[in-house]
């Protein structure tokens, strides 16, 4: 770590070493502190820095030429075949190494702030990039655990921030014309868009100077009401005011974000919305990223609950089409130009979901945002909950994705399936939070539906629980046949805490399992039990070490998967449908699908393996 003066060295490891003593706190650490400290040299001697560097990456403040000289320095100073790499957010890849010998070296990485907590990295190639740079690059974000995002065209802003910056800018120009106040704009967009921050919200929170920043050093124009406050010097939390208020004595406190749900009556929440389209379809007409990566840049980066094209393909592209049109029509304004791939789109008849085909082919129901899925040789079904970003918590669309897999598949062709989630913080914590302000009550009823769909899928199911395993992920938990976690896990049901009750049979399937006063403890308090608790009460198969997690795992789906598949069906029905049957009849049920089992090839098979001391062979 190399800055240019002994003092800013030091206030960098200083905040270094506070950081890595906080994750340290909280457990997320592999190894002791001291030790990954260790692995961390300082220097004011840049020569000394980069001289064996396979990578360089640079972290200065976003001026051109104060780039392009560190860069000549770091070139002269640095191997031949060393990666160059810039952090910048809004300049050209490209002009930082415009003064280079071998600009084929050099690319952008962009991570987000801050890198300890954001999973995403912007990989951009210049003009002059070779390929195996960018694939190199894209290989040492991956060794870090995080999602490389490829910006193939030198664009200025990247992906993240050519769609996020408008989320801002409009609302402002709409505060100009006096068709939106910053409470208004911002309560629409959480509370009945159920984006996690409003617009003026994220401007004061991010800086608006550095916002009039990235609109001036393109030459656009920017808002009278961002301009008169950065020359103010009311730059929004950092400085105590922008939008919002943010002075508390000597102190400064996000509080003085107060806005409630009914503020935002009225607002064209749209306008905003389709702005936010038109650029992403710019971006993928001028062939700088895919759909999908779009998308996960903008969750993963942007913080969104979905990404923009989902969005626009969920809301109709004619609707953002006619919306950008009008406004382009009545200003003339460049920054209302419609994309020409939009109108390509829209001309084609690919207006959404509804259409069945918009940025996204809905055929078969479409792609997965949200789970990623994999069927082995050996039948195993791995389903992963893909929000990490969000903990994994269960959207509208994530559970009607699980329901659509599970209702698609051939069950012929698996024999057990195991969820889990991504990353290694949470199984699922639970619905998500800032859709409950948006959805239709018939939404959230998909809740059981997907719930009911793993009940009753007619293959065992495992769930795979490491982390926080809460709400309608503790609920999917219950609905499994088989409930593995680790230690350091956590369940429960917080949703009292909400104003809510569990919605998935999370009352119904837990008092079946640990008896009406464990249930009520659980539903009442809305607490969090350790995963030892859970297996002690019955809820947990078992509750393991993470270093055996993965054996004690692996045992279950071998022993599953190699079972008679017919006779693991029967069992299945015969438990879950006899729990609501009398005893009389739900004997019956066993002893009618054990006369069926007795007539079957599996069973000869496994008498047979039985009388010759061998290893049974289902079919």
């Amino acid at each position: 770590m190399r800055d240019i003066e002994e003092s800013y060295v030091a206030d960098g490891y200083e905040q270094l070493e506070w950081s890595v003593e906080k994750l340290a706190e909280k457990g997320q650490l592999g190894d002791d502190p001291d030790t990954i400290l260790e692995r961390v040299s300082t220097t004011t001697d840049l020569s000394r820095a980069v001289v064996d560097a396979d990578i360089v990456i640079e972290a200065i403040p976003e001026d051109l030429e104060m780039k392009q000289g560190l860069f000549r320095d770091v070139e002269d100073a640095a191997e031949d075949d060393a990666i160059l790499a810039t952090n910048t957010s809004s300049l050209r890849v490209g002009d930082i190494a415009e003064p280079l010998k071998r600009p084929e070296r050099f690319c952008g990485l962009h991570f987000f702030n801050p890198p300890v907590k954001m999973d995403l990295v912007e990989v951009a190639s210049g003009e002059q990039t070779d390929d195996e740079v960018i694939d190199a690059a894209e290989t040492f974000v991956e060794s870090l655990d995080k999602t490389a995002v490829l910006v193939r065209k030198d664009v200025p802003e990247f992906v993240v921030n050519n769609v996020l910056v408008p989320f801002m800018e409009e609302a402002a120009w709409m505060f100009d014309e006096g068709k939106a106040e910053a409470r208004q704009a911002d309560a629409a967009m959480v509370f009945r868009r159920g984006y996690p921050m409003g617009p003026f919200e994220l401007a004061d929170f991010g800086g608006l100077d550095v916002l009039a920043h990235s609109r001036e050093q393109w030459g656009k124009p920017l808002p009278d009401c961002v301009e008169t406050r950065v020359a103010n010097d009311d730059l929004g939390q950092k400085t105590g005011k922008g939008f919002y208020d943010y002075e508390n004595g000597d102190t400064y406190q996000a509080d003085g974000v107060d806005y409630e749900p009914g503020d935002g009556e009225g607002f064209d929440t749209l306008r905003i919305e389709a702005r936010m389209v038109n650029e992403a379809a710019r971006l993928v007409g001028q062939d700088v990223a895919d759909p999908e990566d779009i998308d996960i840049a903008m969750r993963l980066g942007g913080g969104l609950p979905e990404g923009t094209c989902r969005t626009g393909d969920k809301l109709g592209l004619d609707r953002m089409l006619e919306k950008i049109e009008s406004l382009y029509e009545e200003t003339g304004a460049a920054r209302y130009e419609p994309a020409d791939y939009l109108v390509e789109l829209v001309e084609a008849g690919h207006t959404g979901e509804d259409a069945g085909r918009g940025f996204y082919d809905y055929a078969d129901g479409g792609p997965y945002h949200y789970i990623a899925h994999t069927l082995d040789d050996d039948g195993v079904l791995e389903v992963t909950f893909d929000r990490e970003e969000r903990l994994n918590a269960l959207s509208t669309d994530m559970l009607a994705e699980i329901q659509r897999l599970l209702e698609s598949v051939d069950t012929d062709e698996v024999a057990c399936v195991t969820f889990e989630g991504a990353g290694d913080r949470a199984f699922s914590a639970g619905a998500d939070i800032t859709g409950f302000t948006i959805a239709e009550p018939t939404d959230l009823m998909e809740v059981d539906e997907a719930v009911e769909t793993i009940y009753e899928f007619e293959r065992p199911t495992i769930a795979k629980v490491d982390g926080l395993c809460l709400g309608g992920g503790f609920e999917i938990t219950l609905a499994c046949d088989i409930r593995i976690a680790t230690e350091e896990s956590k369940l429960g049901s917080p949703e009292i805490n909400l104003g809510l009750i569990p919605g998935g049979g999370g009352t119904q399937r837990l008092v079946r399992l640990v008896g009406g006063p464990r249930t009520k403890e659980l539903v009442f308090k809305g607490e969090q039990i350790s995963a030892e608790r859970a297996a002690d009460w019955g809820i947990l198969n078992r509750a393991v070490p993470a270093d055996e997690f993965e054996a004690t795992v692996d045992e279950f789906i071998t022993t599953i998967a190699n079972g008679p598949q017919t006779a693991l069906k029967a069992a299945k029905r015969v438990i879950n449908e006899g729990q609501d049957a009398s005893l009389n009849t739900a004997i019956a049920m066993e002893s009618q699908a054990f006369g069926l089992l007795a007539t079957t090839d599996d069973m000869l098979e496994g008498v047979e393996a039985f009388t010759h001391d061998r290893d049974p062979q289902f079919d």
